[in-house]
């Protein structure tokens, strides 16, 4: 997630190296594109931007349907390339490239009824005109992706955005820029009579800053909160607006009648899938007293069968950025320094975090606190589901979230009010699989939404026009206006309103 880091060793000047996490050998060699690369791919962006609006919602649905045919048809090329510049399991990269590629097509199928002009009521004062609204396009939609889910996380915004009728200039982590490279190349050849819509530029630190100094529309933005200021503070020189999907310290609460079996399930797999490398993975579990021990026993049987590798019978791969194993690691040290325990696990050797379980660790250490982004997880003993839900929300963060119970009604009135910007019900991580579904955070987890309608109108501006039919027998906007005008006008008002207390 960061925008100043890199794995491997930096080649000449003019290149960067990308390499595999598990073994450090080399996957790509690439461009640092300086500030005029990037201002060129950006005026090319604009220019395409111009054609790619003129084919209206129909064209560019066509064409995004052409892309995703082509990455359907070539899933399996595209996550050899994950698992081996990200260091994932092959079979959860394709589950990451099936998941981008039905959010593509919900986003071309969906553009023109949620953006497409319509007529909305006038009101009172304006009975005699018709009011259109209608969101139009930004021109170029700057994005910077994230190396933890280097195909769905940036198509969130890749392609609700050429959907919106905008042109993309991708910024890919430099832990996966390989893959965005391959998203290009796929898009050129899929959509080969604008291939400048969909353009990548790649590079380190300086890269992502002069994408966001380049003039674009808006930026989208995912990684870690400490790294969002720091875009936002870049494209606060231009005004340039930004949406922000930063962390999360996901919380799951287990309650008295809840299926213990299947919330444990879930919770080894929200907290160990991608080696706990997940923005909405579950990092903390609040069990109550009913069922803590069941839960505690659960959990442990099923992390043990785990095993980290590179091999394709491994649960989940190494860590892909080194430095976020320091992090691991000081979480880890903290924990038991502040009083916890690991009930398994707890060791990191050669990059890989044994999947880890700790018991009894406050609520003030920075283990669950802060975001861990490794395959630990985080169990505490509570009175009921009330304060569960009291500790859930007791961090700066508030991403995604999930509830294990055996009430429905229940199960919603606690997800309505866990600070989150989303929230499963007796299941993890399901809101990020449901194309019409807005994504996004509160608080230090960020701001703005993809997916879904709100996705689609977060690369646009809302237009509003007015078109007189008629003219009023009394004109109200004029210097021409009668004198006693306005105090009839009051009097209706006054009649249609004023009886209202």
């Amino acid at each position: 997630m960061s925008l100043v880091e890199d794995r491997g060793t930096v080649a000449p000047a003019d290149t960067f190296h990308s390499t595999d996490p598990a073994n450090g050998s080399l996957v790509a060699e690439l461009p640092v594109h300086t500030a005029d690369d990037v201002a060129a791919a950006v005026a090319r962006a604009r220019e395409a931007a111009q054609a790619w609006g003129a084919l209206g919602f129909s064209g560019r649905r066509t064409r995004l349907a052409a892309y995703r045919g082509y990455l359907a048809r070539r899933m399996h090329e595209l996550a050899d390339l994950v698992h081996r510049e990200n260091g994932k399991p092959h079979a959860d990269a394709l589950l990451e490239i099936t998941l981008a590629v039905d959010h593509l097509a919900w986003a071309g199928a969906h553009a023109k009824k949620t953006l497409g002009p319509r007529s909305v009521a006038p009101g009172l004062l304006a009975a005699n005109h018709q009011a259109v609204l209608e969101y139009q396009p930004l021109g170029v939609v700057g994005v910077i992706g994230p190396w933890n889910y280097p195909v769905f996380t940036p198509m969130g915004s890749i392609a609700y955005a050429l959907a919106a009728g905008n042109a993309v200039v991708f910024k890919p982590s430099e832990f996966t820029p390989a893959v965005g490279m391959w998203l290009a190349e796929a898009w050129a050849a899929a959509v080969p009579d604008l291939p400048d819509a969909l353009q990548v530029v790649t590079g380190l630190g300086e890269t992502g800053a002069a994408l966001c100094r380049a003039g674009v529309g808006k930026v989208a933005f995912t990684g870690s909160t400490a790294t969002g200021k720091k875009v936002m503070a870049t494209c606060a020189e231009t005004l340039t607006p930004v949406l922000m999907e930063c962390g999360g310290k996901d919380a799951m609460i287990v309650d008295d009648d809840a299926d213990v079996a299947a919330a444990a399930d879930a919770a080894v797999w929200g907290a160990m899938s991608n080696g706990g490398q997940t923005c909405i993975g579950i990092e903390r579990v609040y069990a109550t007293t009913a069922v803590h021990d069941a839960f505690v026993a659960a959990v442990t049987a099923k992390v043990s069968a785990l095993r980290p590798g590179s091999d394709e019978a491994a649960a989940y791969g190494p860590m892909t950025m080194p430095s976020q194993a320091d992090v691991v690691r000081r979480h880890l040290d903290a924990a038991t320094a502040d009083g916890g325990r690991a009930a398994t696990g707890g060791t990191l050797t050669d990059g890989y975090v044994a999947p880890t379980v700790l018991l009894d660790v406050p609520e003030t250490s920075a283990a669950v606190q802060e975001e861990t982004f490794g395959p630990t997880i985080t169990i505490t003993r509570v009175d009921d589901a009330e304060q569960a839900l009291e500790l859930a929300n007791g961090t700066s963060l508030g991403l995604g979230g999930s509830v294990f119970t055996g009430s429905a009604r229940r199960g919603m009135d606690l997800a309505r009010r866990m600070r989150s910007g989303m929230t499963s019900i007796n299941s993890v991580i399901t809101f990020a699989s449901v194309p019409s579904l807005p994504f996004g955070g509160v608080g230090d987890s960020g701001f703005g939404r993809i997916h879904g309608e709100d996705g689609l109108r977060e690369f646009t501006r809302a237009k509003a026009i007015t078109r007189q039919r008629f003219a009023l027998p009394v004109p109200l906007m004029s210097f021409a206006r009668p004198e006693k005008a306005a105090d009839a006008l009051a009097r209706v008002m006054g009649l249609v309103h004023g009886r209202h207390r």
